[in-house]
């Protein structure tokens, strides 16, 4: 499929076509297993000299660990899931980034909006859907890979940004996340807090656990999610954090994949799937009308009251600050 005829708007169209419930990505990108590689994510994004530096010098995100992580499923899940109007909510993502600007501390000019460091947040999510379904679904053919190849083009398409930094094949692509791996990435400041689990605060999932108990286990979680997470790196990234991966660790990563598997047979089929996923498969069943009020993020996932007219936060429009208000 070449680029011209990848995602290209319909007749009467006014942008790309969306992806919709036909598509490889739908099935897999929503799914609540998700959660388990969003240390994988952050870090592979934070690696980027230019992200890093943009989280290192824009975001709060240490603040409020769970918080950001909760609310950003909601509009990034949206450019996947929410039909004819993915392409507003990919419009709204792209425009958080505008103000993420400025030199690095090596002297390097970085933004966030450069269509290469954009892309490379793009490829992390798609290389994710890869990684879900390899490790916790049961795994993919090589058909399947390349289908969500060209489905992740199709996705990309509706930010507006240039395609010319996007392999035009699924062998290019493997060429370019293996160079990146090799030769862009850094360990840097922004990827080690990502990692650093070791003072994160209660999951707001579990509001039964008490506190001291949290404190207690906490020690557990961080090592066990950074063992996740190590597993699912590529061997040059590993090597670039200095971490040991044994055949023994191996082995114990596929029985952990295929026992959270093997957990979500159990699982009723929509409620895998995050809010605004589930809300797109609602429309597209005709369980929901298709103009139907996008779901949004509730009130407990938002940044601070203070934080909240900064142009690079998502906050649905019913939450936000008024004008000339505190």
């Amino acid at each position: 499929m070449t680029r011209s005829a990848t995602g290209t708007a319909r007749a009467g169209e006014s942008g790309p076509e969306p992806l919709g419930p036909e598509s490889l990505t739908w099935r897999v990108f929503g799914d609540w297993r998700g959660l388990l590689i969003a240390l994988w994510a952050g870090s592979m994004q934070n690696m980027h000299p230019e992200l890093g530096a943009g989280v290192e010098q824009h975001s709060q995100f240490f603040d409020e660990r769970w918080e950001r992580l909760y609310r950003s499923l909601y509009p990034i899940g949206g450019v996947v899931y929410d039909g004819p109007r993915a392409h507003a909510t990919a419009r709204e993502v792209r425009g958080y980034h505008t103000t993420i600007k400025g030199i690095d501390a090596r002297g390097r000019r970085y933004h966030a909006l450069n269509p290469h460091t954009f892309y490379w947040a793009h490829a992390t999510f798609f290389v994710s859907t890869l990684l879900i379904a390899e490790n916790f679904m049961g795994g993919l053919t090589e058909a399947q890979r390349r289908q969500l190849f060209d489905e992740h083009k199709r996705w990309y398409r509706l930010y507006g940004m240039p395609m010319h930094p996007v392999p035009e094949t699924w062998a290019e692509f493997q060429q370019y996340w293996d160079r990146m791996c090799r030769e862009v990435l850094e360990d840097n400041k922004a990827t080690r807090d990502v990692l650093d689990l070791s003072r994160i605060g209660r999951p707001p999932m579990l509001p039964w656990l008490p506190h001291r108990a949290w404190t207690a286990i906490r020690p557990l979680v961080h090592r066990g999610f950074v063992w996740l997470t190590v597993g699912m790196y590529d061997p040059p990234v590993r090597e670039l954090l200095g971490y040991r991966w044994r055949a023994r660790d191996a082995r114990l990563h596929r029985l952990v994949g295929r026992a959270v598997g093997l957990a979500f047979r159990f699982v009723p089929w929509q409620r895998r799937y995050h809010p605004r996923a589930r809300a797109g498969w609602r429309r597209a069943l005709g369980t929901d009308p298709p103009d139907a009020p996008l779901v949004e993020t509730p009130e407990r996932n938002l940044p601070p009251q203070a934080e909240r007219r900064r142009p690079t936060h998502y906050v649905p429009a019913r939450y936000r600050p008024e004008r000339g208000g505190s």
